[in-house]
């Protein structure tokens, strides 16, 4: 959402851990003892076919015969035992990727890119093919990739035309009268000896060895079920039980009381839970948890995954789940509320991206949505959904904090308070992950609940604030100071004053109001009273010293925003120390930037550096990747509806673009972002929008290039601005006037953006064409797909990336009323 918003960043990996190949495959595997054929025909479908499908009932070990497999690939792997829908299936895939959807992505765009030209063999494991409806998008994956490859456990096939099948059934069982030897014998008796049973003799005990294998019907999981309660209670007292059922069923009767009730309560659980979980669920202390955890181990109930966190088979956890008693369910849900109210910081504006509870996040989501579910607790898990969510925010992890929040909010309206509170930072965590506005209606919701708070105004101004900033990153600058200033008239003396005040300062900024913006910062930096406003002095800050680099003061403006970056440092609001080191890394080279994980920060940080990388790659000569990087966040703060980022990163590709002589696109590039700027009231912007423009006039010889240099001098004197950065690059000498049409007062006047486009629009009009509705970048990329590119060719060609050029495509299929490549190319070819 905004960029200053009340709370810190840590710019630190955010702790969501990938159970990638290496992860999984380090530790010894298990033998498939008797796959051998099954494990050729696996390596052989394999090495001919990019998706393989590995089917058998459950319990045959398929998951092991992959993990085998894959040994030596590099393989990310995806548990999909849980995932009942498409999109959960996708946002898995994603995750364990490390890559992620931008705003206006499609989740199945997304996965193709992410998989597109890295050799990695992606498994899903466990997968319900029928209940996701996985098969076309896995098709269509495949079909727009070169290299990707998928491999997929499931009980049933998809019945695609790239998939091929291996079949894995159960291991031979030795008959009555034939001798008792392998795989599923030697399966038995290794799992006895691990369990610590007594060494069988299979000549005088081949009967009780014959029937309990003969139940197992030669499932794996069956057989160590049975060989763990053959280790326990002898060969002749175990049961030859005929289903996995049974055996979870009869091991849970050979429990005692305390192992049984765990038994019963993990399997309520549908995430992996670490120790301090557990204990909780099971009401014990955590030495107590980790003795019945082990205990469950040691019988193949429950699993122990990388991180230490306590799991059960699918199977296992249905069956456990019928046995639980209600008294059961009252306990894990109580457990995990104790749990998550415990862990949750006391105060609702603090939390750090290391806190305990973030490596249980599926725990503290369910806590939270299940509390509030219940109208008896219902206050208490929206008090625990808002005391979670500053952490959520340092680290990151916008998306969860959407799910919780708004799972929070459809269950019920909570206190009114709490739920405006909770409101307004779902807007904010939605805002980051969807897009500047989708947080919204959101907001709206807030002010619904704050007519009913004790103080409303107070409620409703920090609303108003909130809006204030989304329309400030959306480049509405109207709006942005009209919200703000209402924020100020319902509460002018309370807690959101300050916040308010700095929202104005950031728009006087924006629109060249350099002496309001100073005021509004003093205003705006007065009463430091609380250690959670320290954001807004550093911003306020900040905006000092962007004034001082507006108006050419180039040595205080590094100074002042050093002392910023210091002071951020100092006290964790890094978020703040991120923005103004990001201004200075563009006007101080000595700078060493701090090294940020770009895929972890918002959209409205991330967006800046990405820029200014870009700005730097400019400068270090490598045109062609600032180029690329710079018409990928131009798609994406479109995507985003990130305007002043956007006019930001068409200056820097109209640059790069005229660096690489492609003056034409360099030209539609600059009026795109001149218009941007008229619309949004960002008048030094479009000055440097004009010096852009007048040096591909005087390229072109055009007259108007002293014209245009003219109306950028016209909007910077009465501001007292200078040239710099870009428009320094560009060195036309001004004509003594700009044209009267073209300016109004201090601004661009109405029909100036037109008139400058007609500027180097002039030629003879041609045909109308159902592709007139195209921008020109647009239109490049309608002519390659017409030419038989795909997404990355045509990137290869333009210089941006597949992410962009599938952004302009959407753009196209809409506009166009279509949605296909096919259907695209017959349209250009027709209006040939």
């Amino acid at each position: 959402m905004a960029r200053c918003a009340a709370a810190s960043v840590v710019l630190r990996n955010s702790g969501a851990r990938r159970v990638h190949g290496g992860d999984r495959f380090g530790r010894v595997l298990s033998p498939c003892l008797g796959r051998d054929d099954v494990r050729r025909a696996l390596d052989e479908a394999l090495e001919g076919s990019r998706w393989v499908t590995v089917v058998g009932p459950p319990g045959c070990g398929k998951t092991l015969l992959v993990r085998h497999a894959a040994a030596d690939s590099d393989c990310v792997w995806v548990d999909a035992r849980t995932l009942r829908s498409l999109d959960e299936l996708l946002l898995a895939a994603l995750g364990s990727l490390d890559a992620e959807t931008a705003p206006g992505d499609s989740l199945p765009g997304a996965l193709t890119r992410a998989i597109d030209g890295r050799d990695r063999l992606l498994v899903l494991d466990g997968l319900d093919l029928d209940a996701t409806a996985a098969g076309p998008v896995l098709q269509s994956m495949l079909e727009g990739t070169t290299d990707a490859r998928v491999v997929v456990t499931a009980h049933t096939t998809a019945g695609e035309v790239h998939e091929s099948v291996v079949r894995v059934g159960p291991l031979p069982v030795p008959h009555v009268r034939a001798p008792l030897e392998g795989p599923a014998v030697d399966l038995f008796l290794q799992r006895i000896r691990a369990a610590g049973g007594q060494q069988v003799d299979l000549v005088k005990q081949a009967h009780e060895v014959h029937r309990l294998l003969s139940a197992t019907g030669g499932l794996p999981l069956l057989i160590e079920q049975v060989a763990v309660q053959s280790a326990l209670v002898g060969l002749s007292n175990a049961m030859s039980t005929v289903s996995l059922d049974q055996a979870v069923d009869s091991a849970h009767d050979m429990l005692d009381e305390a192992s049984a009730t765990a038994l019963r309560r993990i399997g309520l659980l549908d995430f992996p839970v670490g120790l301090g979980v557990l204990s909780h669920v099971l009401g014990s202390s955590a030495p107590e948890a980790a003795e019945l955890a082990g205990n469950l181990v040691r019988r193949s109930l429950l699993e122990v995954d990388p991180r230490g966190h306590f799991d059960m088979l699918s199977p296992i956890r249905g069956r456990a789940r019928t046995l639980a008693r209600p008294d059961d369910a009252t306990a894990v849900e109580a457990g995990l509320l104790r749990w998550a109210q415990g862990l949750a910081p006391d105060h609702d504006n603090f939390g750090a991206a290391d806190a305990e509870w973030l490596d249980d996040l599926p725990a503290m989501r369910h806590a939270v949505l299940s509390a509030c579910a219940r109208p008896e607790t219902r206050a208490e898990g929206y008090s625990v959904a808002n005391r979670i969510y500053s952490s959520l925010y340092t680290s990151m992890r916008a998306r969860d904090a959407v799910e919780i929040l708004e799972g929070a909010l459809s269950s019920g309206d909570g206190p009114p308070e709490l739920g405006a509170q909770v409101a307004r930072r779902a807007g904010i965590a939605a805002s980051e992950m969807r897009g500047s506005y989708d947080g919204l209606w959101l907001l709206d919701r807030a002010d619904e609940h704050a007519s009913s708070a004790p103080r409303p105004a107070e409620q409703l101004a920090k609303t108003a604030s909130i809006r204030a900033e989304m329309h400030l990153d959306a480049g509405e600058m109207q709006l942005a100071e009209a919200e703000a200033r209402r924020a100020l008239e319902l509460d002018p003396d309370g807690s959101i004053c300050r916040q308010a005040t700095r929202t104005l300062a950031d728009v006087y900024v924006s629109q060249g109001r350099f002496a309001e913006a100073t005021q509004a910062v003093g205003d705006a930096m007065l009463g430091r009273t609380s250690r959670d406003e320290r954001w807004i002095d550093l911003s306020a800050r900040t905006l000092l010293a962007r004034i001082a680099l507006e108006q050419g003061r180039i040595a205080e403006a590094v100074a002042a925003a050093r002392a910023v970056v210091r002071e951020a440092r100092q006290l964790a609001e890094d978020r703040v120390g991120l923005l103004a080191e990001t201004l200075l890394r563009g006007i101080d080279p000595t700078w060493e930037p701090t090294d940020v994980a770009r895929e972890t920060l918002p959209w409205a940080v991330r967006l800046p550096v990405l820029a200014q990388d870009g700005r730097d790659l400019l400068v270090r000569g490598e045109v062609r990747q600032a180029a690329g990087l710079a018409a990928d966040v131009v798609a994406l703060a479109d995507s985003a509806r990130l305007g002043r980022d956007g006019v930001e990163a068409r200056l820097l590709l109209g640059r790069a673009l005229v660096r690489l002589g492609d003056l034409d696109q360099a030209t539609t590039t600059y009026l795109s972002a001149l218009d941007s700027c008229h619309t949004m009231q960002l008048p030094l912007r479009a000055a440097d929008v004009l010096d852009g423009l007048a040096g591909v006039a005087s390229a072109h010889d055009l007259p108007e290039a002293h014209l245009l240099a003219a109306a950028a001098f016209a909007l910077r004197t009465p501001r007292l601005a200078v040239r710099w950065g870009y428009s320094a690059d560009y060195d036309v000498v001004p004509a003594p006037r700009a044209p009267a049409e073209w300016i109004s007062g201090d601004d661009l006047s109405a029909e100036a953006v037109p008139l400058i486009t007609a500027v180097f629009t002039r030629g003879t009009p041609s045909a109308p064409s159902v592709l007139d509705a195209l921008t020109p970048a647009e239109r490049q990329v309608a002519d390659r797909v017409a030419h038989g590119l795909t997404s990355r060719q045509i990137a290869e060609e333009l210089f941006v990336s597949p992410r962009t050029v599938d952004a302009h495509l959407t753009h196209i299929y809409r506009k166009l009323d279509i949605n296909t490549r096919a259907r695209l190319a017959a349209l250009v070819v027709d209006s040939r």
